[in-house]
């Protein structure tokens, strides 16, 4: 029997990603939920020897002989991030990050992703695909998969630090999980932003009824039953990342953090400590100089910090995943105060792009593209 060599797969626009229903958040949340499951299980794979990278980063030279080499500028980042992810998913994929927060500038936004999803078999594409939607979706679910199992069921104020992209996701996986919400605190850099926010939130979620706009991060915090730092910085002294004391917390409430974060003393001791993934942090606490946080600006590696300094044991940290498929306890009663640390993970980016992708091959969404009919070279 002759085999057949032909191989196609689809290119997926932005706009095909949003027909196919990159933007539905509630299956979004329950997609990262049979994620961090899996992760718990073991059935996946990242890069890295310990098989838990963010995945792999060109550095670029302060000084260079080379005049047209990019330069180390602030969120200067070129990346390809792999990962393979069982379950229902079964699929491998590949997303390149290229990020500069000049991009701006130019009109741009600050990332350009773009996401290969491929068979799991024969590392064939399937489809080339827009991803800065895929991201941005997939990265807000996590702190909406976070609040399902953390967060008070009462839950009706949000504090939030940074209204761009990743605090609108976030808010929406709020939103999906936590009908109860009202309430929104929000502070940001400019008045375009907080206009741009303030209107999408009465769009989107008419049931919010009070948009407060505050002008410190205490105020953000204070009487907040979620917090969340969304904002961009430039990395390197924690002391200049956004804070939060134990004095400004309330009493139940849910933090999670996807983003640059420091914490007192008292946070320290007292919050109630979760990862999306120990091994995400333990790899990225290998890669990079010491102390970690300065390089790499997430909680969690400000976890694996303290770890060295002797200020905590790894037993006093938990995982996501450990706490969806019910090995560990979600929350456990109305007054603890819990910290989410949400690192991103390329599992989660392949989970995403396999639910779009499925989506749009039986609504026939998207351009056929060949690779070959047969292999020039085999």
């Amino acid at each position: 029997m002759k085999n057949n060599t032909q191989i196609d797969f689809i290119y997926l626009s932005e706009q095909d990603m949003i027909r196919a229903g990159v933007t539905d958040m509630p299956a979004c949340v329950d997609a990262m939920e049979e994620v961090f499951s899996l992760l718990h299980q073991g059935d996946y794979r990242m890069a890295g020897p310990n098989n838990d990278s963010h995945g792999a980063m060109i550095m670029f030279p302060e000084e260079s002989p080379f005049p047209t080499m990019p330069k180390p500028t602030a969120d200067r980042r070129m990346m390809a991030m792999p990962a393979y992810l069982g379950g229902s998913f079964r699929t491998s994929g590949v997303k390149w990050y290229g990020s500069n927060i000049a991009n701006r500038e130019k009109g741009l936004p600050r990332s350009i992703l773009t996401f290969t999803l491929s068979d799991a078999d024969t590392g064939a594409p399937l489809a080339f695909m827009s991803a800065n939607l895929l991201s941005a979706y997939r990265t807000g679910a996590v702190p909406g998969v976070g609040a399902r199992h953390l967060a008070r069921k009462d839950s009706k104020v949000i504090g939030l630090l940074g209204p761009g992209v990743m605090g609108k996701t976030s808010v929406s996986a709020f939103m999906a999980v936590c009908p109860s919400i009202d309430t929104i605190k929000v502070k940001g850099r400019g008045q375009k932003s907080l206009d741009n926010f303030i209107q999408w939130v009465k769009d989107s979620y008419p049931q919010i009824t009070n948009i407060q706009v505050v002008d410190s991060i205490e105020a953000v915090v204070r009487d907040s039953d979620i917090v969340t730092y969304c904002n961009s910085g430039e990395v390197g002294d924690p002391s200049a990342y956004p804070l939060v004391k134990r004095e400004w917390v309330k009493p139940g409430a849910f933090l999670s953090m996807p983003a640059l974060c420091n914490l007192d003393e008292g946070m320290e001791k007292e919050a109630r400590k979760v990862l999306d993934n120990t091994g995400l942090y333990q790899a990225w606490y290998e890669e990079v100089p010491k102390p970690a946080h300065h390089y790499i600006p997430v909680i969690g590696v400000r976890f694996m910090d303290m770890i060295a300094e002797g200020k905590i044991t790894l037993d006093q940290l938990e995982d996501l995943g450990e706490i969806v498929t019910g090995e560990a306890p979600g929350r456990k009663n109305d007054d603890e105060i819990i910290l989410l640390s949400v690192g991103g993970m390329p599992v989660e980016d392949v989970a995403w792009a396999t639910y779009v992708y499925r989506n749009a091959i039986e609504k026939g969404i998207g351009v056929s593209l060949n690779l070959w009919e047969t292999p020039v070279l085999s």
